[in-house]
């Protein structure tokens, strides 16, 4: 293959590598620091499922985690808020409020959220809080595929599928003893969403 072809073909992939990833964005330690909230309730991991009303597809899936801290692992996403600072997916600062917040970002008159709780032991949450801090920033299109392989990683999750849809995810996930599961709807439109997401 002549050198400049070469050339020309390494350019192109670089840069369709590049499109493929969202801008990396890392809040700095102050912020982190100050975000920091523990939650006084049970270690436990919440998948969170936005599903279609029209289609039923799942179209995004995101892992809130409580251990030592409560963070939102929510990879490819588009949520963002000041209180909540993102380090590559994961947002910290979750408290009550933030947690609504984001619930309520996604359910709206064309999307409900399917909520998945499981209490697990602190050595676990901890163990996927790390994994996912080390998972992101994630591509587009890899949310479902992203928590799988973190999940997959533990001992008891092992046969959650390795899949692109979150539909396939939370099914699986249904199947694990001890999991609760609620759906969140409301009748917001897109634009209150939007406006009630930065307050």
């Amino acid at each position: 293959m002549p050198p400049i072809l070469s050339r020309v073909l390494a350019v192109v992939a670089l840069a369709f590598m590049a499109a493929c990833v969202k801008p990396a964005v890392y809040a700095p330690d102050e912020d982190v620091l100050a975000a920091r909230y523990v939650h006084d309730g049970p270690t436990e991991i919440r998948l969170f499922n936005v599903v279609s009303n029209e289609s039923g597809r799942g179209e995004h899936a995101a892992l809130l985690i409580n251990g030592r801290e409560r963070v939102l692992f929510d990879p490819a996403g588009t949520w963002q808020h000041p209180e909540a600072p993102e380090r590559h997916d994961v947002h910290y600062g979750m408290n009550d409020r933030m947690v609504y917040v984001y619930t309520y970002y996604h359910a709206r008159r064309t999307h409900h959220v399917r909520l998945q709780t499981l209490q697990v032991s602190p050595d676990v949450a901890e163990r996927i809080m790390e994994l996912a801090k080390e998972a992101g920033p994630v591509p587009d299109a890899y949310c479902a595929r992203s928590i799988a392989a973190i999940l997959r990683e533990i001992p008891g999750f092992e046969g959650i599928p390795l899949s692109f849809y979150p539909n396939r995810l939370s099914d699986a996930f249904a199947e694990i003893p001890g999991v609760t599961e609620e759906r969140i709807e409301s009748d917001r439109e897109p634009t209150e969403r939007q406006q009630y997401a930065g307050r």
